[in-house]
């Protein structure tokens, strides 16, 4: 018994440590719980597991085995409950950034080019892409100029032969480098100081989101004119301008 009772507060300490962030907020949006046996259970009613993660928890599954064959174990058992979670949150982020729209606040972005656009210049607060965002990043080097482009293209432009020459000379360019635009922006997302949120077309607000604004988005810091970055040299100077008030 006093072993159990034991591994319950190790557990309970370390969920403390793992779960909720230095200023006290928990930083999960719940948590499944589940074993072998009946210390799950316990975990759960025990005075030691701290308020905050109780109310937390989603679930309490039974697993045949414990490790990493385990731990998918109970993904699995929770598929359902995990699944309605992040339904809740893609409605409630989507939600948010129609609310936006609708109010002509300037703090929003969508589209492939002024998407990036917002990036580069750090304005992107909370990125939003499809999971099935089907276009490719490509860095091209132009054979004559050694000039290197970055191109984004989906399938369709991938076909256009064009679309591999530089427009001036009309020489060839080499590929050097091509990846999916959504892995290329899990993996440097932080880089541009922003969150990274992937949401599905499963809702009405998600279907929207995909159809209707290109899959691609974002919600940001800052009132921004995205149409300026359409006017000669107005991106450059604009850059410069938030470096300097920020």
């Amino acid at each position: 018994m006093e072993s159990r009772h034991n591994y319950v507060r190790k557990a309970a300490e370390l969920a403390i440590k793992h779960f909720i962030d230095p200023v006290g907020i928990p930083n999960v949006a719940g948590l499944i719980l589940a074993g072998s046996a009946n210390i799950k259970t316990e975990l759960s009613q025990s005075n030691l597991f701290d308020p905050r993660l109780q109310s937390k928890v989603l679930k309490v599954v039974d697993i045949s085995c414990g490790g990493e064959i385990g731990f998918n174990q109970a993904i699995e058992l929770s598929s359902e409950v995990l699944s309605s979670v992040k339904f809740i949150q893609e409605r409630r982020l989507i939600g948010m950034f129609l609310e936006e729209i609708s109010l002509d606040s300037g703090k929003f972005v969508y589209g492939l080019e002024d998407t990036v656009k917002a990036l580069e210049i750090g304005a992107v607060k909370t990125l939003i892409v499809w999971e099935d965002l089907d276009i490719n990043r490509y860095v091209l080097k132009n054979k004559k100029t050694d000039e290197v482009i970055l191109k984004y293209l989906n399938k369709e432009q991938e076909a256009d032969e064009g679309n591999f020459k530089d427009t001036t000379t009309l020489s060839d360019m080499d590929t050097q480098e091509k990846m999916s635009l959504l892995e290329w922006l899990v993996d440097e997302y932080k880089q541009f100081g922003c969150s990274l949120e992937i949401v599905t077309d499963k809702s009405q607000e998600g279907s929207q989101f995909c159809r209707g604004f290109g899959g691609i988005g974002g919600i940001l810091h800052y009132q921004l004119d995205v149409g300026s970055f359409d006017e000669p040299d107005a991106y450059e100077d604009y850059s410069d301008y938030l470096t300097f008030i920020l």
